[in-house]
């Protein structure tokens, strides 16, 4: 990307020394071309967008009262760090954000010495900057260490347990609330509440500050209004919250005053313990379609910023999973009374935007609590409703304690509609959906099912809501093959597989989406291909028929290959000891890096290329081995 010329300020920055550097005067002028820049560069690659723009001052601000590296920085989930990505030397890469082979998404610490703690899941960043205090202490090397989280963060469970922590150990830690009332969904929940409440305050600071000065003046009349103060501001502010919890609390003041914060942090960086800072932030600053939609333009393709990002037309092409799940949603809640839904804050990512309207009474919205969100549904399935939990994979591993002590352990109807199952995509390895096949399947009383088009989703829904007892249902962040979805809703067979080609020597076994994949390399290797459906429980007749009627088995799966579905065959073929070959494609035990869904599985060999490379692999060695020994086949 270009620039040059464009930027002088900011392209004078390469580190945040260079920032230092820099008269405090001077801040407001880099913080308006650092949005400006945001804003052309994410335009054009694409990528998340109006987090970012809200902390433009706060980043700057950040890095110049704080001797980054060294002092440490953490970032919560990761979306609002393009800024900071810019200003620590990667100016000149942020076009190839999310990208095969350009910067990740997100914070990473392989990435750049300024990203401390590598983060995408939400609620992390208390925790790991309190370890980061004490683990210098320990060391003894103390150093300064801010974590910035966001108001929708601050919901997670696990950031007020460090909240509690922190403040019982009275560790050196500040904590900067970046309050912007949004997380990617408009935030819900008595805290967001809480914490909404006291922007109505601003009118209280002011009249604060005003009489301060004149009461200065007035040492009695002072004292009384100091005491005074304390005991409104219990009232009127969060700082009764934080204080019990042992943070001293500051503010709120103004997140997009770059000056104002710059003094603000130099006051608070020499206190010792906890310290807590409320900065108010207004998602999207700087582009008013973004201020105005702060939720369509969290995460941006392409788009030109004098025009805005347009409304998707409509198109031949197929649904996402994701629609299929949303309208197969509100057409059983219409017959079906008792399905309510349930989403940890991704109204909008999980397919729920309609059945929130329409069903506002059977929608629950926990924001940032997936363990919460697990055991809601338990107990709302204990009084005979059925829940469904949509949820992404990624963060399912977050309530796996809940999935298998509060609901499968106790056997209670619980519906999960897992999305981004398996490769996402450019949001990398932090948010793929590589493990749920492995970490479910092993889950007494589950129902695992993984459909292989959009209609047998639709039908696996429906299925799993039938069911007395678990059941989860797991698709992919991706468009179906196009076949058409039928209104009508059928119970499939419980764990019957379906033979969706028959051919000689190498049967397929395909779990899932790859199946369109396996049919495709099966008419070029004649071979068979059964359409597992179900990963638990398994159709080992299935299983049981490829192996005796066919000379090399391939399971085939967009999970983990350790311990997943394959895994599964595997187990299988061993307690009846047949020992037929058996080639099992999957996700390599390593973390994926980000690029698009097509070529990441076509890195791992998951496509119809790379099954017929397997096989035919296989086959070169077999023959190879029989020349060597000279053994007759």
């Amino acid at each position: 990307m270009t620039t040059s010329g464009r930027y002088p300020l900011l392209e004078e920055i390469e580190s945040p020394r260079d920032i230092r550097g820099l008269g405090q005067e001077r801040l407001p002028e880099l913080a308006d071309q650092l949005r400006a820049f945001l804003i052309d560069s994410v335009s054009q690659s694409g990528g998340h967008f109006a987090a970012g723009l809200g902390t433009v001052e706060l980043t700057i601000a950040l890095h110049y009262a704080f001797d980054t590296p060294r002092e440490r920085l953490v970032w919560d989930v990761g979306h609002q760090t393009y800024p900071h990505k810019i200003l620590t030397g990667r100016r000149e890469r942020i076009h190839t954000v999310r990208k095969r082979h350009g910067l990740s998404g997100f914070p990473r610490r392989s990435e750049s010495p300024y990203d401390a703690f590598g983060v995408a899941h939400a609620g992390t960043s208390i925790s790991a900057a309190l370890g980061m205090v004490e683990g210098a202490r320990t060391a003894g090397s103390p150093r300064r260490v801010v974590a910035v989280i966001g108001d929708g963060a601050l919901s997670a469970g696990m950031a007020l347990e460090a909240l509690n922590h922190a403040g019982d150990l009275k560790s050196d830690l500040l904590v900067v609330l970046n309050d912007n009332a949004m997380s990617i969904s408009p935030n819900v929940g008595a805290l967001s509440r809480y914490l909404t409440n006291v922007l109505s305050t601003r009118y209280w600071m002011a009249a604060r500050q005003g009489g301060k000065r004149i009461l200065s003046r007035m040492p009695p009349m002072e004292e009384f209004a100091r005491r005074a103060e304390a005991a409104v501001k219990s009232m009127l502010t969060p700082g009764a919250l934080f204080e019990e919890l042992g943070f001293q609390y500051f503010g709120p003041i103004d997140g997009h005053d770059v000056n104002g914060l710059v003094r603000t942090l130099k006051h608070l960086r020499p206190i010792n313990g906890p310290r807590l800072l409320h900065v108010v932030t207004r998602k999207g600053k700087g582009y008013t379609p973004a201020e105005n939609d702060p939720v369509a333009y969290h995460g941006v393709g392409p788009f030109d910023p004098q025009v805005g990002v347009k409304p998707s037309k409509s198109s031949n092409k197929p649904p996402s999973y994701t629609q299929v799940f949303g309208r197969w949603l509100c057409d059983l809640a219409a017959r079906d009374r008792r399905l309510v839904a349930i989403t940890p804050a991704m109204r909008e990512g999980s397919g729920l935007v309609e059945f929130a309207g329409r069903y506002p009474e059977r929608y629950y919205d926990v924001s940032i609590a997936e363990q919460h969100a697990l055991t809601l549904a338990a107990g709302l399935a204990c009084e005979g409703v059925k829940p469904v939990v949509a949820i992404y994979s990624t963060f399912l591993q977050r309530a796996y304690d809940q999935l298998i002590h509060d609901i499968a352990l106790q056997n209670l109807d619980v519906l999960f509609a897992i999305d981004r199952a398996g490769l996402v995509g450019p949001d990398g390895p932090t948010h793929a959906g590589a493990f749920d096949l492995s970490y479910l399947r092993c889950v007494p009383n589950l129902v695992i099912m993984a459909p292989s088009d959009e209609n047998e989703a639709r039908q696996m829904l429906y299925t799993g809501f039938l069911h007395r007892g678990p059941a989860a249902v797991r698709y992919p962040r991706d468009t179906g093959v196009g076949v058409p979805v039928k209104d009508k809703m059928a119970v499939l067979p419980m764990g019957r597989a379906e033979v969706r080609r028959r051919g000689r020597s190498v049967a397929i076994l395909a779990f899932g989406t790859l199946l369109s994949e396996a049919v495709e390399a099966a008419q070029q290797l004649d071979a068979t291909v059964v359409n597992m459906r179900f990963v638990s429980p398994l159709d080992e007749n299935a299983i049981l028929n490829a192996a005796n009627e066919h000379d090399l088995l391939v399971t085939l799966e967009d999970n983990a290959v350790a311990g997943g579905a394959g895994s599964a065959v595997n187990e299988v073929l061993a307690a009846h000891q047949l020992l037929v070959p058996v080639i099992n494609m999957g996700l390599p035990h390593r973390f994926i890096d980000h690029g698009t869904r097509g070529e990441l599985l076509a890195e791992c060999g998951l496509d119809a290329a790379g099954i017929m490379r397997a096989v035919h692999n296989h086959f070169r060695r077999s023959l190879d081995g029989i020349r060597h020994t000279g053994t007759a086949p």
